[in-house]
């Protein structure tokens, strides 16, 4: 059996096929069907139920495509595969058409899960979120990107990124260097996802004006945040008295999302996790809310959404 989907340019084509024709040889191989492309007509072969599912695939990249995603990454696609055996709705496949903003080097970034896209969409409309869940999931990558897209619009002023300054038991009195440095491996994920949605002069131009401000969670002690796009990341990490005095920061027009796993904290033994906490004491206050990622939100290497999975079975 064939089927023929017609494509609207050359442009569309390539981003389907992607480079090296890699995105053409994993869906062959996921579902068992020849693709031959022909001009703009991309021809299907196989048998009918095979045709069907990657026919859906196709369409719904192409719809992504046509909404200003311009590249399909394999990354994408391997979790729009994995996504595609487990579910019958369309819907339910991934959030190619949803961008929140772009990386400096002009891929889109927006949610790509059903729990991403409540994650966003709980951003938008309350001042304070919690995203909570496993690694993989886009919590602060998520908050970083709406982070900048409020600063880009001028919703806000500033944007502080904040980590409780702890690993897996470590002193930061052990650590060489003064106290930035001894801190500065704490913040660097939030370094990184920074650096891939804005150029390096921009933000140092930011961080050197107290624009965009990132610090240990200590230095927020004492502070009103006005005006603001706040992320405390790696919030499981928090003590119960940290996690209280960090909420109280919050000031007027300013947004705040804690971000943090459960199951990987690294406070000593005995100490109450103040994400824990947070989420028995403010579960019915109005303004708050909490979004909970599971392995099927991850969006990396397919292994990692079957660790997670291995993982939550045993618990």
């Amino acid at each position: 059996m064939d089927k023929i989907i017609r494509l609207n340019s050359q442009a569309e084509a390539q981003g389907i096929i992607g480079a090296h024709d890699a995105n053409i040889k994993s869906i062959e191989k996921e579902f068992k069907v020849k693709l031959t492309l022909r001009g703009e007509h991309l021809k299907l072969s196989g048998s009918a139920a095979n045709i069907k599912k990657a026919g859906r695939l196709i369409e719904y990249l192409l719809t992504g495509l046509r909404c200003g995603n311009q590249e399909i990454s394999q990354s994408d696609l391997a979790y729009l595969i994995s996504n595609l055996k487990k579910t019958k709705k369309a819907e339910q496949l991934g959030q190619l058409d949803n961008a929140i903003t772009r990386t400096f080097g002009g891929r889109q970034i927006g949610p790509k899960t059903g729990g991403q896209k409540q994650y966003v969409e709980a951003i938008e409309k309350h001042d304070i979120v919690f995203g909570i869940g496993p690694a993989g999931t886009g919590k602060t990558y998520l908050a970083m990107a709406c982070a900048v897209e409020a600063l880009k619009k001028q919703e806000v002023r500033r944007i502080i990124l904040t980590r409780p300054a702890i690993e897996a038991g470590e002193s930061l009195g052990f650590l060489p260097g003064d106290m930035q440095a001894k801190i500065s491996p704490y913040l660097r994920p939030l370094y990184d996802a920074l650096y891939d949605m804005m150029d390096a002069e921009r933000i140092e131009k930011y961080i050197e004006t107290g624009i965009i401000e990132v610090a240990a969670l200590a230095y927020m002690r004492g502070r009103t945040l006005n005006d603001a796009f706040i992320i405390l990341d790696e919030a499981q990490n928090c003590t119960a008295e940290q996690m209280k005095m960090f909420l109280t920061r919050l000031g007027f027009d300013s947004k705040a999302v804690i971000t943090g796993d459960i199951t990987q904290s690294d406070l000593p033994q005995g100490k109450p996790i103040g994400l824990l906490q947070a989420q028995e004491i403010l579960k019915e206050i109005a303004g708050i809310e909490f979004i909970y990622f599971s392995g099927s939100d991850v969006v990396r290497h397919s292994l990692v959404m079957r660790i997670i999975e291995a993982y939550e079975k045993t618990a």
